[in-house]
């Protein structure tokens, strides 16, 4: 039986799409491109979205845009995908790095309030892997910071009835073919700031000014532009968000069902004022289980896992360059050695999630 750990739903619609944009001799800076940014714009329930290259590219551009630079500092987990922290990176200004909540692995909102300075400019929270940070709180203990949600991972999630991407000045979506719609490579900037949207606008495109002559650059700009048969495929793709959204969530519904009454694994937690949007499904095993013995056994057996997410504190580069250590973050710390990403995607049946449930319990035993 043959098991992916991730896939992208794709149909002849999607195909049909990609083909009228090429076909229209407009592949670049059209229409497309911008009934993408209304239908994601309209899912975050904000006033613009600003499509760009990638998830990357809009969290870089976010970062430049609000004017976060060398001496500031802006707040991240370190227990994320490593875009969140080269966008800061990037431009110079200092990561701190903040703990997690252990159950729902995003911000703790307490960290945040501990380690902020007066040098502390931002903080970037993160949606991970689908579920929405506790905003309400981070609202609170950073009410006076420019606050960045990550929402890569979690396009229709909500929290207290918000989507996610309202919340802070401005959030980013990413639309890489394991998410929950994919345009191939893709993202979407959205915000409410008027202000903050143009200026990415321009940082998208070279730095010309929106309504400016081609060959005129108002600031130093990058080439992150998404191009029309990438916003093609995302406008076909949003046509089915909803569809997919419950597949997914069927998908997880069925793991965490046969995997609860296990001892030695804990399902993903859910906040009772959430809505998930299910990214991956991540597991937790029990202390004393070898999680190597177990990705090795479940690799012999043809089952994919992913472990998210090595702490970035302890990556190489980033020890060199910020002089991180082991033991800064203790929850981030014992969560990443005891996390595993399952196979997951939007039609993943019952057949095979059995069979990756079964080869799971056959690994951990022999752990």
């Amino acid at each position: 039986m043959e098991i992916r750990m991730s896939s992208p739903d794709l149909d002849e619609s999607d195909e049909t799409a990609v083909l009228e944009a090429l076909r229209s001799g407009v592949l670049a800076l059209g229409s497309r491109a911008a009934r993408f940014e209304e239908l994601v714009a309209g899912v975050a329930d904000v006033a613009h979205g600003v499509a760009v290259s990638s998830g990357t590219a809009g969290l870089h551009l976010i970062v430049r845009a609000l004017g976060v630079g060398p001496g500031a500092e802006v707040l991240v987990p370190s227990f994320t995908f490593v875009a969140s922290l080269n966008a800061i990176l990037y431009e110079g200004a200092t990561p701190v790095f903040v703990d997690i909540d252990p159950d729902t692995y995003t911000v703790d909102p307490a960290c945040i309030d501990a380690r902020r300075s007066p040098k502390t400019k931002a903080a970037m929270a993160v949606d991970v892997f689908g579920h929405p940070a506790d905003w309400a709180e981070i609202g609170r203990v950073a009410s006076d910071l420019a606050v960045i949600d990550d929402c890569c991972e979690a396009i229709g999630a909500a929290y207290q009835g918000s989507p996610v991407g309202s919340f802070g000045a401005a959030g980013c979506f990413s639309f890489y073919p394991n998410k929950q719609i994919t345009t191939g490579e893709g993202g979407m900037i959205v915000t409410d700031d008027q202000a903050l949207a143009e200026r990415c606008r321009s940082l998208r495109n070279q730095g010309r000014a929106e309504m400016g002559p081609w060959l005129h650059h108002a600031r130093l700009g990058f080439n992150q532009r998404m191009d029309e048969l990438s916003a093609a495929l995302g406008i076909s793709q949003m046509g089915r968000l909803h569809i997919f959204l419950a597949k997914r969530a069927a998908v997880a519904a069925m793991y965490t069902e046969r995997l609860s009454s296990f001892d030695w694994v804990r399902c993903p937690v859910v906040r009772d004022d959430v809505t998930m949007s299910w990214f991956v499904y991540v597991v937790r095993l029990a202390p004393g289980v070898d999680r190597r013995s177990v990705v090795d056994a479940l690799a012999a057996d043809g089952i994919p896992t992913r472990v998210y997410f090595p702490p970035l504190h302890l990556q190489p580069y980033v020890r060199e360059m910020l002089g991180t250590h082991e033991g800064m973050l203790p929850v981030t710390e014992d969560i990443a050695e005891r996390t595993l990403a399952l196979p997951f995607h939007n039609n993943l049946g019952e057949s095979q999630v059995e069979h990756v449930v079964d080869a799971l319990r056959r690994a951990v035993s022999k752990a």
